[in-house]
């Protein structure tokens, strides 16, 4: 089988089981990731053993898992398009406002492009199961982004003035 969890750089074997809402979950050594509502349904119950994992769909409200976090190792974020821009706010709010500093994953239709965004947002591994995507990783072409326009906290921002909105129109532009 093809590994298709990508992370620092190259594809590796994933450990995690991913359980749908009926499956029976183990008692302990297990590597596995519930959705959200099955997670806090059955969090009490599940044994301190456990390696736990959370599935979170798009648009889920991801500080339901606050009281939980010391015992969540990986949260998976669900991209079900490319277009769903909701991944990448469950993903900041993670990791700046939860300060989760356990696994972040990006699964779904995650394309090249997005890539460098999801991890200036916190995501540190990436489920690629687009082939042209899995491709050009393969032949390390993992594309970067010289040149942020909006910020987000970290030290390497965009310079004053190269926000389209804060520059002054050379002499002779057209005014709008």
């Amino acid at each position: 089988m093809t590994a298709t969890l990508y992370r620092d750089g190259a594809f590796v074997p994933d450990d995690w089981t991913f359980l749908d809402l009926e499956a029976p979950v183990p008692d302990a050594g297990e590597a596995i990731v519930l959705p959200l509502e099955r997670f806090l349904e059955v969090f009490s119950g599940l044994g301190p053993d456990l390696r736990l994992g959370v599935l979170v769909a798009s648009g889920e409200d991801v500080s339901r898992l606050v009281p939980h976090l010391d015992r969540v190792e990986m949260v998976a974020v669900d991209f079900p398009v490319f277009s769903d821009g909701r991944g990448y706010s469950s993903a900041r709010l993670l990791r700046q406002r939860m300060a989760f500093s356990g696994e972040i994953r990006a699964v779904g239709d995650v394309l090249l492009d997005q890539i460098p965004l999801m991890k200036r947002v916190g995501f540190t591994a990436f489920s690629i199961t687009h082939e042209p995507t899995r491709r050009a990783l393969e032949a390390g072409q993992d594309v970067g982004v010289p040149l942020y326009l909006q910020p987000v906290g970290c030290t390497r921002e965009v310079p004053g003035g190269a926000r389209s909105w804060a520059r002054r129109p050379s002499t002779g532009a057209q005014q709008y």
